[in-house]
């Protein structure tokens, strides 16, 4: 289901340096999947596409919707200065979605890189007791704790200062993590070391690509990612992220 309307934020806070936090009031969580995202508009007209922002968290019950996000530009540094009560314009929900029967009852690992960290808490809700590694570039582990709170979670930092040096794949080999499937949001060189790993293993990976987007809705090309088959809209190897994607196979890209 995806449909435009206004909606009501209920909170914001920054929970590390340029990453907030906002809940939003809005029944589109009735539709909501882990891995979908929303596009967000901004007031300021002259800033023209709305931003994607990916799904964090959804309460059924509460009718709110979570999203965490980093301010990158003009649209984000606008969405940080909301404050509770304010209208918010959005679109969605939008994308396939993490298969989340794909991994019940088997050994999961759930993979999330950067701003690839708030999509995975969602679905760590729903897989409940999955192994999360999460890698970040300093000590500021944002939605660590939540995460915590569903599964084992394994910290990678860049710069050394929490868990293990280096990235996600260096704690799953210091860890002597193993798992029948994964799942994976962040950017594109984890992503390919991911896809990489779970050939080389024989496991089945899902990953969620992340792509700067125009109009969310598939109709602009300017999401694209090659693929193995052809695509029934352009009729050649590539697929449009917002509409096919954002979660892939990792077997069907190639990246």
């Amino acid at each position: 289901m995806k449909q435009k309307q206004t909606a009501r934020v209920i909170s914001q806070q920054e929970i590390a340096p340029g990453i907030y936090d906002m809940w939003i009031a809005t029944d589109l969580v009735d539709f909501a999947k882990a891995g979908q995202f929303i596009c967000v508009y901004p007031k300021d007209k002259s800033t023209l596409l709305p931003r994607p922002i990916s799904i964090c968290e959804v309460d059924v019950a509460q009718k709110a919707l979570r999203i965490v996000y980093r301010v990158a530009g003009a649209g984000t540094k606008e969405f940080s200065s909301y404050v509770a009560g304010d209208s918010i314009d959005i679109m969605g929900t939008i994308g396939n979605g993490f298969p989340v029967e794909e991994g019940i009852g088997k050994k999961v690992l759930l993979m999330g890189g950067g701003i690839g960290v708030p999509p995975i808490l969602e679905l760590a809700k729903q897989m409940k007791q999955a192994q999360v590694v999460v890698g970040y570039r300093d000590s500021n582990l944002f939605l660590k704790e939540d995460l915590a709170k569903y599964g084992e979670v394994y910290v990678a930092c860049e710069d050394g200062s929490a868990g293990v040096k280096g990235n996600v794949m260096d704690a799953i080999a210091q860890e002597c993590l193993e798992a029948d499937v994964i799942y994976a949001c962040g950017p594109m060189p984890m992503l390919r070391a991911i896809k990489k790993y779970a050939e080389e293993k024989g496991i089945k990976a899902y990953i969620s690509l992340e792509e700067r987007m125009a109009c969310g809705v598939g109709a602009c090309l300017g999401c694209v990612v090659k693929t193995k088959e052809i695509d029934h809209h352009s009729h050649v190897h590539n697929a449009r992220i917002c509409t096919d994607g954002p979660v892939y196979d990792a077997e069907t890209v190639e990246i």
